[in-house]
């Protein structure tokens, strides 16, 4: 039996900031302490792409699967790993792990929690269709999963797969029977049998579908609009304090700080940097926390005859393939610059994909200078001494200022001599754009939601490989063996300083060859009304059940 230990918290004590309340607020009834039902109004700044919780690994989507899809393991707002529906679990050799479930646990219809469920899940998961950022990666090493008795799951994996427990928080556990199987489920790496209805003829906004063990039910689902849960009275953890959580996106900073100020709204995330003293002096609470999510911008690094795209002029070639050129472009940046002016100092200039101290990061990993003179001479050793044109893709509406970031690094590019033209959308026209490879440079952002290395460069940096899931949203199709080596070692060591300092050895690697550009981690900020508390989480996620009440 290989012993096995829950990761130490780790504290990103360096930014964590809080706001502190200026004068009073006259409250609505529901916040006075009276013995009746409270409703909380979330105003989120970027809307879930869909109800079902395997769709889509993004982190508007996972923030709202917790509420109601429960995983077997989940994380604390520092990133530790915490029991959720599994009480245990074991590592008893290599290739094999075993979670003990909790007893007594009921999806909220009342139907028992077992191992079929899990088992149903895990099957589940690969047969999920057009995910733009799948989470059968997670699932895609394992051999078998088999169910001894109703409250105990053995999974077999191809090779050692230490960073099981941790994978698996991303994944939601859903009810077998809700969703359309008649009996028991059996997985098997070639195809799963007892699974009933396909996965793509599963409507997840229906309530009577929308079945989970989670602290909260779905009680409406209206695309655009809100997303309104209801307490799961058969919830077997602690009861949250609200009967009814309506969550609405309310995507521009303006609109979505109005409803604050306004009433409309108890908490909001993520308003604009620039309003937060105005925030704080109508009697709001503003904290703010580091986040695991780093802003980047992916470059096409295609290869191969007859390459060809529309982003990119005044070449018969990809440029993006030079190391130089791709240099040039990080070198041509001033992260300071966008920090401070952009961002309001409410960010931290990144030099790799996660923060120290993260598992797998360098202390003090090097940024980037801002150095336009080398960049330039990088462009002309490359072939390009009169530049080129490029278009920079960018979402407006999911990335705190992710439109004003990108229109300064388009200045900034242009500056050097690569013309820049910017072209921003939506966040759900711009996805369906990136994943159809619409962008030879795009900016986007990336939380890891294991709070590991492993996580970012599996998905953002390693091959592209559609068997194993590696690589799933490395757009720019960059490619190194040794990083893919390194990271791939790295997740099969069960020695935790071994496996991170594998990984510290990867991230290095990769970041010295320019695969793509790392700017900068958020820090969120959340505002609540005075009656109320949220403590910032590095994963950036909105949970209700989280939400403090004060006196």
């Amino acid at each position: 039996m290989i012993e096995t230990r829950r990761r130490p918290r780790r504290t990103l004590s360096r930014v964590a900031l809080s706001g502190s309340v200026l004068c009073g607020l006259v409250l609505p009834a529901a916040w006075t302490g009276q013995a009746q039902a409270r409703d909380l109004r979330i105003g989120l700044a970027a809307e879930a792409t869909s109800m079902d919780p395997h769709f889509h690994n993004l982190g508007p989507n996972n923030s709202l699967r917790r509420h109601i899809f429960e995983g077997l393991v989940t994380t604390d707002a520092a990133m530790a790993v915490v029991p959720a529906l599994a009480l245990s679990w074991t590592a008893d050799d290599e290739h094999t792990w075993t979670f003990k479930l909790r007893q007594n646990v009921t999806f909220s219809d009342g139907t028992p929690f077992t191992a079929n469920d899990v088992i149903y899940t895990f099957c589940r998961i690969p047969l999920v269709e057009n995910s733009p950022s799948s989470f059968a990666t997670f699932v895609r090493p394992f051999e078998s999963v088999a169910a001894p008795d109703p409250l105990t799951v053995v999974i077999k994996t191809a090779g050692p797969l230490p960073l099981l427990p941790t994978n698996i928080t991303a994944l939601g556990m859903l009810s077998a029977k809700a969703s359309g199987a008649a009996g028991p489920v059996a997985f098997a790496k070639g195809g799963c049998t007892g699974m009933g209805t396909p996965p793509k003829s599963i409507d997840f906004g229906n309530p009577k579908v929308a079945v989970g063990t989670g602290p909260y039910a779905l009680k409406e689902y209206v695309r655009g609009t809100q997303v309104v849960l209801s307490k799961n009275p058969t919830h077997w953890g602690a009861a949250p304090a609200f009967d009814t959580v309506t969550m609405k996106p309310i995507v521009s900073t303006g609109p979505r700080v109005a409803a604050l100020l306004a009433g409309d709204a108890d908490l909001i995330e993520n308003p604009a940097i620039q309003d937060l003293p105005r925030i704080e002096a109508a009697g709001f609470t503003v904290t703010k926390g580091l986040s695991n999510r780093i802003i980047y911008i992916h470059l096409d690094q295609f290869d191969g005859a007859g390459w060809k795209t529309p982003t990119i002029r005044g070449t018969d070639k990809n440029p993006l393939l030079d190391k130089r050129v791709r240099e040039a472009l990080s070198k041509g940046i001033d992260r300071k610059a966008i920090v401070e002016r952009v961002m309001g100092g409410v960010a931290q200039a990144a030099g790799e994909l996660l923060p120290f101290p993260l598992s797998g990061t360098t202390k003090d990993f090097p940024v980037v200078p801002y150095d336009p003179k080398a960049a330039k001479d990088l462009l002309a050793q490359a072939g390009y001494p009169n530049g080129f044109e490029i278009t920079l893709g960018t979402p407006n509406d999911r990335y705190i200022n992710d439109e004003k970031i990108a229109q300064a690094v388009a200045q900034m590019w242009s500056r050097i001599g690569v013309k820049t033209s910017l072209d921003a959308s939506t966040s759900s026209t711009f996805f369906t754009r990136r994943n159809t490879f619409s962008f030879s440079a795009y900016l986007a952002g990336w939380g890891a939601d294991s709070g590991e290395m492993s996580n970012s460069l599996n998905s953002l940096l390693l091959c592209f490989d559609p068997e194993t899931g590696r690589g799933f949203t490395n757009r720019g199709r960059y490619c190194s063996r040794e990083v893919d080596r390194l990271t791939i070692e790295a997740m099969r060591t069960f020695d935790e300083a071994e496996r991170s300092a594998l990984l510290r050895r990867a991230s290095a690697l990769a970041m010295a060859d320019y695969p793509l550009i790392p700017l900068h981690f958020e820090v969120t900020p959340w505002a609540t009304v005075k009656s109320l508390r949220y403590t910032p989480r590095i994963d950036q996620y909105t949970l209700a059940m989280d939400v403090v009440v004060v006196k």
